[in-house]
């Protein structure tokens, strides 16, 4: 009887840090879009002074 009360505590404990990681996700106002394309944002380099060789 103690492994089911142990093995729903961790389920709900990561069941809540999967939430609000999730939630501090998507309150960022960024989409995954925007983030798969910012590797490739020359306005980025620029503004730090580098420039391609």
């Amino acid at each position: 009887m103690g492994v089911i009360i142990l093995t729903v505590l961790v389920s709900t404990c990561l069941a809540g840090i999967f939430i609000a990681c999730f939630v501090r996700e998507t309150s960022r106002g960024a989409s995954p879009e925007r983030d798969s394309l910012l590797p490739l944002d020359d306005s980025a380099d620029l503004a730090q002074g580098k420039k391609e060789l």
